[in-house]
């Protein structure tokens, strides 16, 4: 084993060298490729961009609703269940709770019910073209829905779906074919099996769901994605048996090390009970009894200025998803300079959403990016914001003027702080090097106008945030 990774590593450092000589003659073209391409071309030569990977992914908040109504209303890929929507009303509309109009329920649950309130319930299935499109629409943030609806109301609304294995399994291969189409190789996602309910309303046993988890992912089609994926265990930092579930989760991650990765905790911090230090006896005691447990901690996704990140260093965290307020800890910033050994998950498209930075001309990636802290790009919950990752990239170039080294840095970063064992982590790095050098021989060659033409081959799939925020349309 030891031989094995060592010649990984020579081979990667081989190519990295090499890579880097290609990339000094590729910035010049690449730049030129910024100025002359329409928006078009740009966001089509950065959906063909090699990627690395999603380091910072919610299972359900990264699904379309597109994805999930299929799937809901097909029992050949639901598990044979059925599920409903609550799009009628007998009361005045406006006398029901937001996180109620549109919920949806399984058919165990369904059958529970009073027939009034049946009666407000339908089908997905049989939903007329109008309550399809309005239920669709209900399952992604509102251009202006910010932090009360993603929090508040959103979640509340997917209901049930998140209880059913066999829709969770299916929506996270959707993901894994759609980050496939976009050039990605590795996917970390925030993804739990505890709590999986059967069609019958029983729960399964977690070894049960992971077994089935595990049939699935070794089915042909995901293979033929060409991404690797792993998970990370999340706990909700706020409930009062929050340490109780650290415990649990910390449990279950170190029995199930092949595909579960990592530990993270999430949860909106200006609730003001998950916060980091409450846990830090919790930790201590759990990395008594088990071999070291990768953290990433969600931290810093906060308005004003806190200790919060400094305090999830001390937890043990190597990664920290967000990290907005950093820029307010002038001695913790200048630690992660110096150290250069925490990587900071950057979520653009999230934080203008939910308002932490509305004007992301102000985001302080760029800053983070150009001292020195190891930064990614990802997509947080996707399917909420109905974007990709080629948005985050188009944001991230167009407001700051990415160098391609600084590009080429970012997916370097994605898959060298990812999780994933340190023999897979070569594979995938070795292979990003060359998918790199491969994407600027191609749009290297001949002149510019060579390479602009050679953008008419690329078909990007975009969703309504590129529509909406750019105007940007493809056939």
């Amino acid at each position: 084993m030891f031989l094995t990774c060592f010649r990984a590593l020579l081979a990667l450092v081989a190519g990295t060298l090499a890579a880097a000589s290609l990339a000094g003659d590729f910035s010049a073209r690449f730049d030129e490729l910024k100025t002359r391409a329409k928006p078009v071309q740009l966001y089509t030569l950065l959906y063909d961009l090699p990627k690395g990977g999603d380091l910072h992914n919610h299972a359900g908040g990264a699904d379309r609703s597109e994805w999930v109504y299929a799937i809901c209303s097909d029992p050949a890929r639901n598990g044979g269940d059925v599920f409903y929507a609550r799009v009628r009303f007998a009361g005045a509309p406006d006398s029901i709770a937001p996180g109620e109009r549109f919920r949806t329920l399984r058919r165990y649950t369904y059958e529970h019910l009073p027939a009034a309130v049946q009666a407000e319930y339908v089908p997905l299935a049989s939903l007329t073209a109008e309550e399809r499109a309005a239920w669709i629409s209900s399952q992604r943030l509102d251009p202006d829905g910010g932090r009360q609806e993603f929090f508040n109301v959103l979640w509340t609304r997917r209901g049930q779906v998140f209880e059913s294995l066999p829709v969770m399994t299916e929506l996270l291969v959707e993901n894994l074919n759609a980050f496939g189409a976009e050039h990605l190789s590795y996917l970390e996602s925030q993804f739990s099996v505890a709590g999986a309910i059967d069609n019958d309303g029983r729960l399964i046993p977690v070894e049960e769901a992971v077994a089935y988890v595990k049939r699935r992912l070794a089915q042909p089609d995901v293979a033929a994605t060409g991404m690797t994926v792993r998970f990370q265990r999340t706990v909700l930092r706020f409930p009062p048996d929050a340490e109780q579930g650290l415990v649990d989760a910390y449990t279950f991650v170190d029995a199930h090390r092949d595909l579960w990765v990592g530990l993270n905790m999430a949860g909106i911090e200006e609730n003001g009970h998950g916060y980091p230090r409450r846990f830090l006896e919790t930790y201590r005691r759990l990395r008594a009894v088990y071999p070291g447990l990768k953290l990433s901690i969600h931290a810093g996704e906060m308005d004003g200025n806190d200790s919060h990140i400094r305090d999830t260093l001390l937890l043990g965290a190597s990664r920290i998803g967000h990290g907005v307020n950093l820029i307010q800890d002038p001695d913790t910033l200048l630690l992660l300079q110096q150290t250069r050994n925490v990587l900071i998950e950057i979520n653009l498209i999230s934080n203008r959403l939910l308002e932490y930075t509305p004007d992301l001309t102000r985001h302080p990636f760029p800053e983070y990016l150009r001292t020195g802290i190891p930064v990614c790009l990802n997509t947080d919950d996707r399917g909420m914001w109905d974007s990709n990752l080629t948005d985050e990239y188009f944001t991230a170039i167009t407001l700051f003027h990415l160098s391609w080294d600084e590009i080429v840095g970012l997916g370097r970063n994605s898959l060298a702080f990812a999780f994933v064992q340190p023999e897979v982590k070569a594979k995938l790095l070795a292979a990003y090097e060359t998918r790199v050098a491969a994407f600027e021989q191609a749009y290297g060659a001949g002149s510019v106008d060579d390479a602009l033409a050679k953008l008419n081959s690329v078909h990007p799939i975009t969703y309504s945030y590129a529509r909406r925020t750019w105007g940007l349309e493809f056939k």
